[in-house]
């Protein structure tokens, strides 16, 4: 389990306090168990969290922040405490150090520093989860140009693949909220859903997160849509980025199944993952879509760079539209060639076994090990096809003439 630095805050101020939080809630490594706004009930606060780090805003009151200070050195020596203030003052950073603070930060708070301050804090505190520090999360979201191009059997048996390593630690997130089957693909039946995690989302750590994924016995976890539809989302595109912030902190592999309505939710957490696969077959309504969506991503600062076309079922059938036609019109290269076999994909779904177990030497199982390691970092040939020595065509329909 890669390591989560647990956190708690104290600032009266509710800007300043608003600010603090806005940032931590960005960092993959952090987890913010605890805010309060009153320096006289933190002590009882950081009692029953246990934080590992306590950030103690010294603007509204000096002198209570710093006997605050002291107290919990005193009686939490387990907490690292970290101050933080808009004064450069020297008597003041100099009192902060000699009740115990272990770092100082001047307000408004530079991420680049507060990383390189936790980063000290981190030392001290030793790694409890036995990984890595340098072991980074992967986040991979999988999304489709329409309904029916195989997004979820693409999520489902890339997750199951990537859990077959040992070093690796996999979880599914399944944010189709309305018509999500990822249970089904795996033949579960979960105890908790989504909705769970969401009506917890204010005390929520990762040891009751983890009880809230129900585990297939290809090693991957599983959290699922909520069990009712609901006419509003369970949570807001802020308290998933938590959610995924968390599971990125306890995992090294996610894979999140979204739904095709491209919600806000959808959004937060295309733009919180390493790799976004647009899922797409050779098809007119398809490609159509492709385009649409890739001139939407292309204006967006966080996903421009994260989206890879995926080309799902492959030789389906005659009338496809030629791979060439295609790229002509999507005018850019495919990251990946996924070979149809329908048949196989559909007893694996019927009999809820994913691909690696109930037909592991089948030329489709191996292609997605294949996409598995390269989105995992360690394919040294990734697959990529270009059109040599031709530019894409800007016309939308350039495929109409034919489809050879």
């Amino acid at each position: 389990m890669k390591h989560v630095i647990r956190l708690a805050i104290v600032d009266p101020k509710d800007s300043s306090r608003g600010s603090l939080k806005n940032l931590l809630l960005g960092i993959d490594t952090v987890w913010l168990d605890a805010e309060c706004s009153n320096y006289e009930y933190f002590a009882d606060v950081a009692m029953q969290t246990q934080p590992d780090i306590a950030l103690i805003s010294l603007d509204a009151n000096p002198e209570a922040a710093l006997e605050l200070l002291a107290r919990l050195v005193r009686d939490l020596p387990s907490c690292s405490c970290l101050c933080i203030s808009a004064s450069t003052e020297g008597s003041l950073i100099l009192r902060a150090m000699r009740n115990g603070a272990k770092e100082f930060l001047n307000f408004p708070l530079n991420l680049e520093d507060f990383m390189a301050a936790l980063d000290r804090i981190r030392q001290t505190l030793g790694g409890r989860g036995g990984d890595s520090p340098n072991k980074q999360s992967q986040v991979i979201t999988i999304t489709g140009v329409c309904g029916g191009v195989g997004c979820t059997s693409l999520a489902i048996n890339l997750a199951c693949i990537l859990a077959q390593q040992p070093r690796n630690n996999v979880a599914i997130l399944d944010l189709d909220l309305a018509l999500g089957d990822a249970d089904v693909w795996l033949d579960i039946i979960p105890d908790y859903t989504i909705q769970d995690v969401a009506e917890n989302i204010n005390r929520l750590d990762y040891a009751l997160l983890k009880r809230s994924l129900t585990k297939h016995d290809c090693g991957a976890f599983l959290l699922p849509r909520p069990v009712h539809m609901e006419t509003r989302p369970p949570f807001t595109p802020d308290e998933l980025r938590r959610v995924i912030a968390l599971l990125k902190a306890t995992f090294t592999h996610l894979v999140i199944d979204i739904s095709k309505s491209f919600s806000a939710l959808d959004i937060a957490a295309m733009e919180t993952s390493d790799s976004v696969l647009l899922t797409t077959q050779l098809d007119l309504p398809c490609l159509r879509n492709v385009v649409r969506l890739l001139q939407f991503f292309d204006t967006q600062e966080k996903l421009a760079d994260k989206v890879k076309v995926v080309v799902n079922r492959l030789g389906l059938q005659d009338t496809q539209i030629s791979l060439n036609k295609a790229l002509e019109t999507i005018g850019r290269q495919v990251y990946w060639q996924v070979p149809n076999d329908y048949g196989t994909m559909v007893e694996s779904r019927n009999n809820g076994v994913p691909l690696v177990t109930y037909a592991p030497k089948a030329k489709l199982t191996r292609e997605l090990e294949r996409l598995a390691l390269s989105l995992d970092g360690n394919h040294t040939g990734e697959k990529t096809i270009t059109q040599e020595e031709q530019k894409p065509k800007k016309r939308l329909f350039s495929f109409l003439g034919g489809s050879k």
